[in-house]
């Protein structure tokens, strides 16, 4: 059983930084790729980076591009995602959650095609 856990977040003023980290565990074979979304009161759920675990692949909406990079970190039968996040902005402001899915991240926006999902984590920036 695939498993996330989403840590991190955090109150930061504009224009700093916070590290989310994605533990995850349970992927028995082939590849997959976790991606990351966040949600505000009032939005749709947006994603907003993707890591493929076949070539490392990564992937940023135009939101966050620019500001947030995504990595992993690949230990044994445990894959550590984490998502930089540099320059915040008040409208970085929401729940953070990390997926994954057994598909790739070529339509890493798409939450319907991410099969397991982490409890959010609430990052807040101050103006």
């Amino acid at each position: 059983e695939v498993q996330l856990q989403a840590s991190g977040g955090g109150l930061v003023q504009a224009g700093g930084s916070l590290r989310l980290s994605c533990a995850a565990s349970g992927f028995s074979s082939g590849d997959y790729a976790i991606g990351w979304f966040r949600r505000t009161p009032g939005r749709e759920r947006e994603g907003i980076s993707c890591i493929s675990s076949n070539d490392g692949s990564t992937y940023y909406s135009t939101s966050v591009k620019g500001r947030f990079s995504i990595s992993s970190d690949n230990a044994q039968n445990t894959v550590t995602v984490y998502l930089q996040m540099n320059n915040l902005k008040p409208e970085d402001t929401a729940v953070y959650y990390c997926a994954s899915t057994s598909f790739s991240c070529f339509r890493y926006h798409d939450y319907l095609q991410y099969n397991h999902w982490g409890q959010g984590t609430l990052v807040t920036v101050s103006s």
